[in-house]
Protein backbone atom coordinates (compact mmCIF):
# COMPACT_ATOMS: atom_id res chain seq x y z
CA UNK A 1 0.00 0.00 0.00
CA UNK A 2 1.58 3.50 -0.96
CA UNK A 3 1.82 6.00 1.75
CA UNK A 4 0.22 9.05 1.87
CA UNK A 5 2.86 11.06 2.97
CA UNK A 6 4.80 9.92 -0.04
CA UNK A 7 1.95 11.25 -2.25
CA UNK A 8 2.06 14.42 -0.81
CA UNK A 9 5.88 14.85 -1.48
CA UNK A 10 5.92 14.11 -4.78
CA UNK A 11 2.83 16.82 -5.54
CA UNK A 12 4.98 19.48 -3.48
CA UNK A 13 7.88 18.54 -5.51
CA UNK A 14 6.11 18.88 -8.62
CA UNK A 15 4.43 22.14 -7.46
CA UNK A 16 8.15 23.82 -6.37
CA UNK A 17 9.16 22.61 -9.86
CA UNK A 18 6.18 24.47 -11.94
CA UNK A 19 6.89 27.52 -9.80
CA UNK A 20 10.60 27.55 -10.40
CA UNK A 21 10.20 27.07 -14.47
CA UNK A 22 7.32 29.78 -13.95
CA UNK A 23 9.39 32.56 -12.26
CA UNK A 24 12.46 31.94 -14.87
CA UNK A 25 10.26 32.80 -17.87
CA UNK A 26 8.87 35.89 -15.85
CA UNK A 27 12.53 36.73 -14.83
CA UNK A 28 13.59 36.85 -18.80
CA UNK A 29 10.66 38.32 -20.10
CA UNK A 30 11.39 41.27 -17.06
CA UNK A 31 15.16 41.20 -18.17
CA UNK A 32 13.86 41.58 -22.08
CA UNK A 33 12.13 44.56 -21.07
CA UNK A 34 14.74 45.89 -18.98
CA UNK A 35 17.06 45.78 -22.10
CA UNK A 36 14.39 47.29 -24.13
CA UNK A 37 14.32 50.14 -21.91
CA UNK A 38 18.01 50.54 -21.75
CA UNK A 39 17.75 51.04 -25.21
CA UNK A 40 15.65 53.54 -25.33
CA UNK A 41 16.83 55.45 -22.49
CA UNK A 42 20.78 55.01 -24.29
CA UNK A 43 19.27 56.61 -27.66
CA UNK A 44 17.61 59.48 -25.92
CA UNK A 45 21.04 60.01 -24.15
CA UNK A 46 22.42 60.01 -27.71
CA UNK A 47 20.03 62.27 -29.49
CA UNK A 48 20.14 64.75 -26.55
CA UNK A 49 23.88 64.82 -26.80
CA UNK A 50 23.82 66.51 -30.22
CA UNK A 51 20.73 68.54 -29.56
CA UNK A 52 23.36 69.71 -26.48
CA UNK A 53 26.65 69.95 -29.10
CA UNK A 54 24.56 71.63 -31.60
CA UNK A 55 23.69 74.42 -29.28
CA UNK A 56 27.21 74.57 -28.00
CA UNK A 57 26.25 73.09 -24.55
CA UNK A 58 28.59 71.42 -22.21
CA UNK A 59 25.97 69.46 -20.39
CA UNK A 60 22.91 67.80 -21.64
CA UNK A 61 19.58 69.00 -19.42
CA UNK A 62 16.16 68.46 -19.83
CA UNK A 63 15.57 70.89 -22.82
CA UNK A 64 17.82 69.02 -25.27
CA UNK A 65 16.18 65.60 -23.90
CA UNK A 66 12.69 67.24 -25.03
CA UNK A 67 14.72 68.37 -28.73
CA UNK A 68 15.82 64.92 -28.75
CA UNK A 69 12.52 63.47 -28.53
CA UNK A 70 10.63 65.73 -30.81
CA UNK A 71 13.00 65.40 -33.41
CA UNK A 72 12.89 61.47 -33.87
CA UNK A 73 9.48 60.29 -34.80
CA UNK A 74 9.54 56.64 -33.45
CA UNK A 75 10.28 58.25 -30.19
CA UNK A 76 8.10 61.36 -30.28
CA UNK A 77 4.93 58.75 -30.92
CA UNK A 78 6.26 56.64 -28.00
CA UNK A 79 6.50 59.25 -25.39
CA UNK A 80 4.15 62.44 -26.74
CA UNK A 81 1.93 61.95 -23.46
CA UNK A 82 4.89 62.56 -21.46
CA UNK A 83 6.32 65.74 -19.72
CA UNK A 84 9.50 66.26 -19.16
CA UNK A 85 10.02 68.79 -16.20
CA UNK A 86 12.37 71.71 -16.95
CA UNK A 87 12.30 70.51 -21.15
CA UNK A 88 9.86 73.97 -22.06
CA UNK A 89 7.76 73.86 -24.76
CA UNK A 90 8.60 73.38 -28.67
CA UNK A 91 8.77 76.64 -30.84
CA UNK A 92 5.37 76.64 -32.66
CA UNK A 93 4.47 79.46 -34.19
CA UNK A 94 1.27 80.78 -36.49
CA UNK A 95 2.15 83.15 -38.61
CA UNK A 96 -1.10 84.74 -39.47
CA UNK A 97 -1.98 85.33 -35.87
CA UNK A 98 1.84 86.97 -35.45
CA UNK A 99 0.84 89.13 -38.44
CA UNK A 100 -2.62 90.16 -36.70
CA UNK A 101 -0.90 91.05 -33.65
CA UNK A 102 1.49 93.37 -35.35
CA UNK A 103 -0.82 94.57 -37.62
CA UNK A 104 -1.72 97.58 -36.10
CA UNK A 105 1.36 98.66 -35.70
CA UNK A 106 2.38 99.51 -39.65
CA UNK A 107 5.47 99.17 -40.73
CA UNK A 108 5.13 95.91 -43.22
CA UNK A 109 3.50 94.38 -40.37
CA UNK A 110 0.74 92.39 -42.64
CA UNK A 111 0.77 91.74 -46.23
CA UNK A 112 0.56 94.87 -48.35
CA UNK A 113 -1.90 94.32 -51.35
CA UNK A 114 -2.76 96.30 -53.92
CA UNK A 115 -6.81 94.85 -54.76
CA UNK A 116 -8.18 96.95 -51.93
CA UNK A 117 -7.16 100.50 -53.54
CA UNK A 118 -8.84 99.30 -56.92
CA UNK A 119 -11.87 97.95 -55.21
CA UNK A 120 -13.80 100.80 -54.75
CA UNK A 121 -13.19 102.86 -57.37
CA UNK A 122 -16.43 103.02 -58.84
CA UNK A 123 -18.55 104.17 -55.97
CA UNK A 124 -16.72 104.70 -52.95
CA UNK A 125 -13.83 106.93 -54.58
CA UNK A 126 -15.59 110.27 -53.86
CA UNK A 127 -16.67 109.74 -50.36
CA UNK A 128 -12.72 108.76 -50.07
CA UNK A 129 -11.38 111.82 -51.21
CA UNK A 130 -14.06 113.80 -48.72
CA UNK A 131 -12.95 112.30 -45.64
CA UNK A 132 -9.57 112.50 -46.42
CA UNK A 133 -9.72 116.05 -46.88
CA UNK A 134 -11.39 116.87 -44.09
CA UNK A 135 -8.34 114.95 -42.19
CA UNK A 136 -5.78 116.56 -44.23
CA UNK A 137 -7.15 120.38 -44.05
CA UNK A 138 -8.48 120.09 -47.22
CA UNK A 139 -5.27 118.13 -49.22
CA UNK A 140 -6.55 115.09 -51.46
CA UNK A 141 -4.09 112.40 -51.57
CA UNK A 142 -3.10 110.98 -54.39
CA UNK A 143 -4.02 106.74 -54.90
CA UNK A 144 0.23 106.10 -55.41
CA UNK A 145 0.82 108.33 -52.11
CA UNK A 146 -0.10 105.10 -50.09
CA UNK A 147 2.49 102.72 -51.33
CA UNK A 148 4.84 105.61 -50.93
CA UNK A 149 4.25 105.58 -47.07
CA UNK A 150 5.07 102.27 -46.68
CA UNK A 151 7.91 101.90 -48.45
CA UNK A 152 8.98 104.98 -46.38
CA UNK A 153 8.41 103.41 -42.75
CA UNK A 154 10.67 100.38 -44.17
CA UNK A 155 12.98 102.06 -44.94
CA UNK A 156 12.76 103.02 -48.51
CA UNK A 157 13.00 99.39 -49.54
CA UNK A 158 10.87 99.40 -52.06
CA UNK A 159 7.24 97.86 -51.58
CA UNK A 160 6.66 94.55 -50.57
CA UNK A 161 5.12 92.37 -53.01
CA UNK A 162 1.66 90.42 -52.84
CA UNK A 163 3.25 87.13 -50.52
CA UNK A 164 5.19 89.58 -48.21
CA UNK A 165 4.26 89.28 -44.51
CA UNK A 166 6.77 90.50 -41.87
CA UNK A 167 6.74 88.40 -38.43
CA UNK A 168 9.47 89.68 -36.41
CA UNK A 169 11.60 92.97 -36.33
CA UNK A 170 14.48 92.98 -34.09
CA UNK A 171 16.34 96.68 -33.84
CA UNK A 172 20.20 97.00 -33.66
CA UNK A 173 21.61 99.71 -31.34
CA UNK A 174 23.18 101.61 -34.74
CA UNK A 175 19.71 101.91 -35.96
CA UNK A 176 19.53 98.45 -38.54
CA UNK A 177 16.74 96.78 -38.74
CA UNK A 178 16.57 92.77 -38.85
CA UNK A 179 13.55 91.47 -40.17
CA UNK A 180 11.51 87.42 -40.11
CA UNK A 181 9.67 87.40 -43.49
CA UNK A 182 7.49 84.65 -44.76
CA UNK A 183 7.90 85.18 -48.40
CA UNK A 184 9.06 83.57 -52.06
CA UNK A 185 12.91 85.35 -52.10
CA UNK A 186 12.27 85.45 -55.53
CA UNK A 187 9.53 87.65 -54.84
CA UNK A 188 10.78 90.05 -52.45
CA UNK A 189 11.59 93.48 -53.36
CA UNK A 190 15.00 94.11 -51.37
CA UNK A 191 17.49 96.11 -52.99
CA UNK A 192 19.90 92.93 -53.33
CA UNK A 193 18.83 89.04 -52.47
CA UNK A 194 21.33 86.57 -51.64
CA UNK A 195 21.39 82.76 -53.50
CA UNK A 196 23.21 80.12 -51.90
CA UNK A 197 25.43 78.21 -54.59
CA UNK A 198 28.48 76.16 -55.42
CA UNK A 199 31.76 76.98 -56.97
CA UNK A 200 30.31 76.75 -60.35
CA UNK A 201 27.37 78.85 -59.71
CA UNK A 202 24.85 76.16 -59.81
CA UNK A 203 21.88 77.72 -59.72
CA UNK A 204 19.58 73.72 -59.13
CA UNK A 205 18.84 74.74 -55.60
CA UNK A 206 15.52 75.55 -54.19
CA UNK A 207 16.69 79.35 -53.89
CA UNK A 208 18.37 79.18 -57.24
CA UNK A 209 15.54 77.18 -59.34
CA UNK A 210 13.20 79.99 -57.45
CA UNK A 211 15.54 83.19 -58.87
CA UNK A 212 15.90 80.93 -62.76
CA UNK A 213 12.34 80.54 -63.17
CA UNK A 214 11.14 84.49 -61.45
CA UNK A 215 13.67 85.84 -63.85
CA UNK A 216 13.92 83.84 -66.98
CA UNK A 217 16.39 83.95 -69.75
CA UNK A 218 17.87 87.33 -68.55
CA UNK A 219 19.03 86.23 -64.89
CA UNK A 220 19.89 83.09 -66.80
CA UNK A 221 22.19 84.67 -68.67
CA UNK A 222 23.75 87.02 -66.07
CA UNK A 223 24.78 84.19 -63.90
CA UNK A 224 26.61 82.60 -66.78
CA UNK A 225 28.54 85.90 -67.86
CA UNK A 226 29.28 86.33 -63.89
CA UNK A 227 30.83 82.56 -63.93
CA UNK A 228 32.65 83.41 -67.24
CA UNK A 229 34.43 86.35 -65.30
CA UNK A 230 34.36 85.83 -62.30
CA UNK A 231 35.89 81.58 -62.41
CA UNK A 232 35.17 79.38 -59.70
CA UNK A 233 33.87 80.58 -56.49
CA UNK A 234 35.83 80.00 -53.19
CA UNK A 235 34.11 78.63 -50.77
CA UNK A 236 32.97 81.48 -48.29
CA UNK A 237 33.03 84.07 -51.27
CA UNK A 238 30.57 86.11 -52.74
CA UNK A 239 29.92 87.48 -56.53
CA UNK A 240 27.05 90.22 -57.44
CA UNK A 241 24.97 89.80 -60.77
CA UNK A 242 22.00 92.00 -61.63
CA UNK A 243 19.09 90.92 -60.60
CA UNK A 244 17.34 90.77 -64.23
CA UNK A 245 13.84 89.95 -64.70
CA UNK A 246 13.61 89.87 -60.76
CA UNK A 247 11.80 92.68 -58.28
CA UNK A 248 15.43 92.78 -56.58
CA UNK A 249 18.32 95.53 -58.40
CA UNK A 250 21.31 92.70 -57.61
CA UNK A 251 21.63 89.17 -56.75
CA UNK A 252 24.65 87.88 -54.41
CA UNK A 253 25.84 84.76 -54.98
CA UNK A 254 27.50 83.11 -51.87
CA UNK A 255 29.75 79.18 -51.51
CA UNK A 256 28.40 78.64 -47.92
CA UNK A 257 30.54 75.67 -46.37
CA UNK A 258 29.01 72.46 -45.47
CA UNK A 259 28.50 71.20 -42.23
CA UNK A 260 31.05 69.17 -40.66
CA UNK A 261 33.86 70.51 -43.20
CA UNK A 262 37.47 72.36 -41.70
CA UNK A 263 36.19 75.39 -40.03
CA UNK A 264 32.38 75.41 -41.44
CA UNK A 265 30.91 77.20 -38.68
CA UNK A 266 33.95 80.20 -38.90
CA UNK A 267 33.40 80.27 -42.67
CA UNK A 268 29.79 80.08 -42.24
CA UNK A 269 29.96 83.53 -40.86
CA UNK A 270 32.57 84.84 -43.49
CA UNK A 271 29.79 83.97 -45.57
CA UNK A 272 27.28 86.23 -44.48
CA UNK A 273 30.22 89.49 -43.57
CA UNK A 274 31.15 88.75 -47.72
CA UNK A 275 27.19 89.37 -48.92
CA UNK A 276 26.94 92.43 -46.52
CA UNK A 277 30.16 93.88 -47.99
CA UNK A 278 29.48 93.63 -51.24
CA UNK A 279 25.79 95.05 -50.47
CA UNK A 280 27.79 98.28 -48.60
CA UNK A 281 29.83 98.44 -51.73
CA UNK A 282 26.89 99.21 -53.90
CA UNK A 283 25.60 101.53 -51.28
CA UNK A 284 22.33 99.23 -50.58
CA UNK A 285 19.97 100.01 -48.38
CA UNK A 286 18.10 96.32 -47.86
CA UNK A 287 19.18 93.11 -48.60
CA UNK A 288 17.08 89.61 -48.47
CA UNK A 289 19.01 86.30 -46.69
CA UNK A 290 17.65 82.73 -46.76
CA UNK A 291 18.58 80.61 -44.49
CA UNK A 292 21.77 79.82 -45.89
CA UNK A 293 23.69 76.33 -44.85
CA UNK A 294 20.46 74.90 -43.51
CA UNK A 295 19.80 73.22 -46.87
CA UNK A 296 21.51 70.39 -48.70
CA UNK A 297 24.59 71.58 -46.96
CA UNK A 298 23.33 70.39 -43.86
CA UNK A 299 23.58 72.86 -41.25
CA UNK A 300 21.24 72.33 -38.49
CA UNK A 301 18.84 75.03 -38.70
CA UNK A 302 19.22 76.24 -35.06
CA UNK A 303 23.38 76.86 -35.29
CA UNK A 304 23.08 78.14 -38.70
CA UNK A 305 20.45 80.98 -37.70
CA UNK A 306 23.11 81.15 -34.22
CA UNK A 307 25.70 82.10 -36.66
CA UNK A 308 24.18 83.59 -39.41
CA UNK A 309 22.73 86.46 -36.71
CA UNK A 310 26.29 86.54 -35.18
CA UNK A 311 27.88 87.47 -38.08
CA UNK A 312 25.03 90.24 -38.79
CA UNK A 313 25.29 91.36 -35.74
CA UNK A 314 29.32 91.67 -35.62
CA UNK A 315 29.97 93.13 -38.89
CA UNK A 316 27.80 96.26 -38.21
CA UNK A 317 29.60 96.99 -35.09
CA UNK A 318 33.17 96.78 -37.09
CA UNK A 319 31.12 98.57 -39.82
CA UNK A 320 29.74 101.68 -38.68
CA UNK A 321 29.36 103.24 -42.42
CA UNK A 322 27.22 100.61 -43.62
CA UNK A 323 24.59 101.82 -46.03
CA UNK A 324 22.52 99.14 -45.09
CA UNK A 325 19.18 99.53 -43.27
CA UNK A 326 17.76 96.67 -43.44
CA UNK A 327 18.20 92.95 -43.17
CA UNK A 328 15.57 90.11 -44.43
CA UNK A 329 15.47 86.30 -43.47
CA UNK A 330 13.32 85.04 -45.73
CA UNK A 331 12.19 82.01 -45.09
CA UNK A 332 8.98 79.74 -45.95
CA UNK A 333 8.25 76.69 -43.36
CA UNK A 334 6.98 77.42 -39.79
CA UNK A 335 10.23 75.66 -38.13
CA UNK A 336 12.49 77.93 -39.00
CA UNK A 337 10.20 80.69 -38.65
CA UNK A 338 9.82 80.29 -35.38
CA UNK A 339 13.67 79.55 -35.08
CA UNK A 340 14.75 82.62 -36.38
CA UNK A 341 12.55 84.55 -34.20
CA UNK A 342 13.31 82.64 -31.26
CA UNK A 343 17.03 83.45 -32.11
CA UNK A 344 16.66 86.88 -33.08
CA UNK A 345 15.02 87.82 -29.63
CA UNK A 346 18.18 87.09 -27.74
CA UNK A 347 20.44 89.44 -29.64
CA UNK A 348 21.76 92.08 -27.41
CA UNK A 349 20.97 95.55 -28.86
CA UNK A 350 23.54 97.48 -26.84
Amino acid sequence: MRDPYEDMQLHSTDYLISMSDHRRTQNNSNRNAYDSDLSVEAEILELAGNAARDNKKGRVTPRHILLAIANDEELNQLLKGVTIAAGGVLPNIHPELLAKKRGAKGKLETPVSPAPEKKPKPTKRPMAKKSSAKKTGGRIKKPGEVSKAVSADSTTEGSPSDSFTVLSTKSLFLGQKLQVVRADLSNVESEAVVHPTSSSFYTGGEVGNALEKKGGKEFAEAVLELKKKHGPLEVAGAALSGGFGLPAKYVIHCHSPSWGSDKCEELLEKTVKNCLALADDKKLKSVAFPSIGSGRNGFPKQTAAQLILKAISTYFVATMSSTIKTVYFVLFDSESIGIYVQEMAKLETS
